[in-house]
């Protein structure tokens, strides 16, 4: 009997962060399995960092990268590129995680082509389709295409149950970012010195990310503005703010800021590095999904710098909060966590609701005897 072959799309570090537990999961059943690994190069030097930390070598890279594209220009060529690659390698399914453009083009070409996809990461929705954008809009369109749908909560069932998607195409198995990050902190890696310099100063550090696309422009510079605030009101504590390679956040980011001593602008940091700076906060600021997951498991509150966020369960169980991007409301809720010693434990004392760091293992085991089974 012929081994089922499993084709792993990516193409941004998110991605990769959440798909690496699930594709060495499915490395380990290499009797049963042939994993296949197809990289867009939507974020190519973001990408491969996580590539090298899990020791994951991709079987075919599209090279779509090019310099402030267009998402016009992306799905273009990612669709052309894994339409060829889906010719050539005929995989028995088609894995894709979350809500990016390259999410939405392996799932879309693998419609194409007819072969069944499993969306790991389903169901979660802003009901807001620019927020954020587009990964609104390609989390749904996906959804609709999925023959198995990898919920990471109870509430991301409901959302796909609500949109038709029949309950035996649904499993709720917990989030597989929890396991990449369980899995990065047993790996002995050394920190950077930069880094570790940065945390051994006796100052409360702030960690700051921002790169939706909905955020660019005047929102970026209100966050920019409650920063600067920050640091006037407060003299014991010091920011440091990885900055996203995009264009449109450096530009902004570098007008309105000089690195110094309290405010540290650095390229985005390596996984490990990453890792470690959630862990050695005090306050996350943040418009990422990814961190509204992974600081719960770290004990570490997180202001949520948009309108709307798709991970509802982390609003109720009290990990985060949403501030938007008004300068005025960012440096209120930073000053509360600051100066208030009860609100901040309330927000780092609660368990994490995504997951207990075995979905990867849950994922591959259940596709596994679900094409064995049908093979055999």
């Amino acid at each position: 009997m012929s081994k089922t072959k499993f084709a792993f799309v990516l193409g941004t570090r998110p991605e990769a962060i959440k798909l690496a537990p699930v594709i060495l999961e499915s490395l380990k059943r290499e009797k049963q399995l042939d994993t296949i690994i197809i990289t867009t190069g939507q974020h190519k030097s973001m990408l491969e960092q996580i590539l090298e930390l899990f020791k994951i070598i991709p079987d075919h890279d599209l090279k779509i990268m090019q310099h402030n594209q267009n998402l016009a220009s992306v799905t273009s060529k990612a669709i052309s590129g894994l339409y060829k690659v889906f010719e050539d390698e005929k995989p028995d399914l088609v894995i894709v995680q979350g809500d990016t453009t390259s999410t939405f083009c392996g799932a879309l070409t693998a419609f194409y082509k007819k072969i069944p996809v499993a969306h790991v990461e389903a169901g979660l929705r802003t009901f807001n389709k620019y927020h954020p954008f587009p990964e609104e809009i390609n989390r749904k369109i996906v959804g609709s295409i999925s023959d198995f749908n990898f919920a990471p909560t109870y509430r991301a069932k409901q959302n796909l149950l609500a949109e038709g998607i029949e309950d035996s195409k649904i499993w709720v198995t917990g989030n597989t970012g929890i396991d990449a990050l369980f899995a990065v902190m047993k790996i002995k890696h050394e920190i950077s010195k930069q880094i570790s310099v940065i945390f051994k100063r006796k100052k409360r550090t702030i960690l700051v990310t921002a790169h939706r696309r909905e955020n660019h422009g005047r929102p970026l510079k209100e966050i920019c503005k409650a920063l600067s605030n920050m640091l006037k009101k407060f003299k014991d504590i010091q920011i440091l703010f990885p900055a996203h390679l995009s264009p449109n956040v450096q530009k902004t980011v570098k007008e309105h800021f000089k690195s110094t001593e309290r405010i540290i602008i650095l390229p985005p940091l390596n996984y490990s590095d990453f890792v470690f700076a959630m862990k050695n906060s005090y306050i996350i600021l943040t418009d990422s999904g990814g961190i509204q997951e992974e600081a719960p498991s770290l004990g570490k509150p997180v202001l949520v710098l948009r309108e709307t966020t798709e991970r509802p369960e982390a609003l109720e169980a009290g990990t985060v909060k949403l501030t938007g991007t008004d300068s005025r409301k960012i440096l209120d809720a930073v000053s509360e966590l600051l100066q208030n010693k009860q609100e901040y434990l309330a927000m780092t004392s609660k368990s994490n609701p995504f997951g207990d760091g075995t979905s990867s293992e849950k994922i591959i085991d259940l596709l596994n005897n679900i094409f064995n089974k049908h093979k055999g």
